[in-house]
């Protein structure tokens, strides 16, 4: 979290510069159960992804313009307390996912989105899940984890996501737009399907989804940046079939610690946006029912989600 306030701050100075037009993106996101509560360390407990972006526009007369993605992300699961050191006290795996992936966004003139894209790693061990809290922990002198020996094993991991948003023109206006949000997960680690709806209030007009940050989508060839602040809400009913991080990976069965994934959960996030002269920021706050059969595990958990970008050419 300091090392997110410290590149904050050091950008600042730099927003005065010049606006241009952009075409590719590295951003940084950091999700920790920190950035909500300094006293809670349980379940997805951290996130942390790079992502790499360029843009092609004037591919087709319906969707004149995508943007590619490559990106690099891990994330970590433990128990309600990384302390806990017997595999009964447990009432969630833990498990590390780390994976490499190429995406597509495709924006059409309708305002609709449709992204594609490919994730490929590994859970378990392998993954160093464990090294990577201990770290941690040793940063900001917390006890250190000692639940990670019975953790998911290792497996391949191989994830085909969709998603597509679908804009609402006649409910929608230059401050205030609503869209539905609907995402597939099919793969080795997750396999799910979430449906709600997306909605900005913008402090300023708000840009089109092809040109907003909202979408990672204001990189362009032919147009300038606009600059963007907003509030956004995004609610979702979520239907799983699969978690490896929870049942344990199908390829490899051998996993001390797993549990039935709970079909439906709810999940609420609410979040601001900001973006102004080759600079993004963002938070996000994130709500969840229970994602298990446990009868140990919290019916709800929350956790923070920092965003932070640059843009050049």
């Amino acid at each position: 979290m300091r090392i997110i306030a410290f590149l904050f701050f050091i950008s600042l100075p730099f927003l005065s510069a010049a606006q241009h037009q952009f075409s590719n993106e590295i951003s940084l996101i950091s999700d920790n159960d920190l950035y909500t509560s300094i006293y809670r360390d349980r379940y997805y407990t951290n996130g942390l992804f790079l992502n790499y972006r360029t843009v092609k526009n004037d591919l087709t007369k319906e969707a004149p313009k995508r943007i590619y993605t490559f990106k690099v992300g891990h994330m970590m699961y433990t128990a309600i307390r990384s302390t806990l050191q017997f595999a009964s006290t447990h009432d969630r795996p833990f498990a590390g996912y780390l994976y490499g992936g190429f995406g597509i966004d495709r924006f059409y003139n309708s305002n609709n989105i449709f992204t594609t894209d490919i994730e490929i790693g590994v859970v378990g061990p392998n993954a160093k899940g464990e090294e990577l809290q201990t770290f941690m922990h040793s940063i900001y002198n917390y006890p250190k984890p000692l639940g990670w020996k019975y953790q998911i094993h290792n497996a391949f991991a191989l994830n085909l996501n969709a998603s597509y948003v679908y804009y609402f023109p006649k409910i929608s206006s230059n401050f205030i737009d609503i869209s539905s949000y609907n995402s597939l997960k099919v793969g080795t680690i997750f396999t799910n399907i979430s449906t709600g709806v997306y909605a900005r209030v913008g402090f300023k007009k708000l840009q089109s989804f092809s040109n907003s940050v909202a979408f990672h989508s204001n990189l362009n060839i032919a147009s300038q940046n606009n600059n963007e602040s907003f509030v956004f809400i995004k609610p979702l009913i979520n239907y799983t079939l699969y978690d490896a991080t929870i049942q344990g990976s199908f390829l490899n069965k051998t996993s001390p610690v797993t549990f039935d994934v709970m079909p439906f959960h709810f999940s609420l996030e609410l979040g601001y946006r900001y973006y102004r002269k080759r600079f993004l920021y963002g938070y996000t706050y994130i709500y969840h029912t229970k994602k298990l059969k446990s009868l140990r595990a919290a019916k709800t958990n929350s956790y923070g989600s920092i965003y932070i970008g640059y843009h050049f050419n």
